[in-house]
């Protein structure tokens, strides 16, 4: 991404290519084809882009047999006059911009799934079904009557099992992009969709104020906007690592194990992130490039 600015591309070139490198290099299996598998062992996708002058958004989620998600969310911005895109018609939609339709499934995704069902389908996504969903594979139907039981399943679950690439670009000017890709939570209810893909929830951008990402459990996340909250925050003066804070407290408040973070930067530069603290999970660690750095450097924040 940086490289590309440097040459003279646009943020959302930018933006573009370096959540597209990650998709080819399918950074840690939770972005790009072969990671992830949903229920029925298929790998599908989630990105958006966003630009910060026109407040332009594409999207594509539940992407199915088509690798470069970011590049078709990018066409959709281009060649509609809509913001998001799902599933088989959006792939259809990417064929049609010129973008091959391939498998997503690997051995190694086909692995992790074989293994799921191994494990009685543990852990998974349903709640309050039967047969019970903390025991068994399904199919799983509603029960004639119904006994609501809070879920306790943040313990059960990796807080690796699913995360995103999330990326804000300020240009020289002082211009913002943002974007996002991910293949979603593994083992995920087919068709369900995440933060990533949603404008204010999984990334924002706004060139008269900052950007910010989020990644992390986006059922939850996703119900807060908090990409839009931090750069409304940002907006308002507020220093781009206190408004990632103030976001990260604002979930707290409802979801304390949750897992999750969000970086921000303003429009001057300024750069900042935040996550909330369980177990396994202290410690945030993103990347920087900018003139003031020789080469990309990874920076690293506390949880609160």
């Amino acid at each position: 991404a940086w490289r590309v600015l440097q040459v003279g591309g646009s943020e959302l070139d930018a933006v573009e290519r370096g959540c597209g490198q990650c998709e080819i290099d399918q950074c840690d299996g939770s972005v790009g084809y072969g990671g992830s598998p949903d229920e029925s062992g298929e790998t599908t996708l989630d990105a958006m882009i966003m630009d910060g002058n026109t407040m332009e958004v594409g999207a594509v989620a539940d992407l199915r047999h088509v690798k470069n998600a970011i590049g078709v969310a990018r066409k959709v911005i281009e060649y509609t006059k809509h913001t998001l895109l799902v599933g088989e018609s959006a792939s259809l939609f990417a064929v049609r911009m010129g973008f091959p339709y391939e498998d997503l499934t690997t051995q190694k995704s086909l692995l992790v799934y074989s293994e799921w069902l191994n494990q009685s389908c543990q852990p998974n996504y349903w709640k309050n079904v039967v047969p019970d969903s903390s025991k068994s594979c399904g199919p799983y139907k509603r029960p004639e009557k119904v006994t609501y039981k809070e879920e306790q399943t943040i313990s059960q679950r990796s807080v690796h099992n699913h995360d995103t690439i999330g990326m804000v670009v300020i240009g020289g000017s002082g211009t913002v992009a943002s974007g996002t890709s991910t293949n979603g939570a593994v083992h995920k209810i087919p068709g369900r969709v995440g933060d990533s893909p949603i404008a204010g929830a999984g990334s924002y951008a706004d060139s008269t104020a900052g950007g910010a990402a989020a990644t992390g459990d986006g059922d939850i996340m996703m119900r807060f906007l908090p990409s839009y909250q931090a750069v409304e925050y940002m907006r308002m003066g507020t220093d781009p690592t206190v408004a990632c804070q103030k976001v990260i407290s604002r979930i707290q408040k409802y979801a304390p194990k949750f897992f999750g973070a969000v970086i921000c930067a303003n429009t001057t530069g300024s750069y900042g992130a935040a996550c909330n603290k369980i177990p396994g999970f202290t410690q945030f660690h993103f990347m920087v490039s900018s003139p003031l750095l020789s080469q990309p450097t990874e920076q690293v924040v506390d949880c609160i």
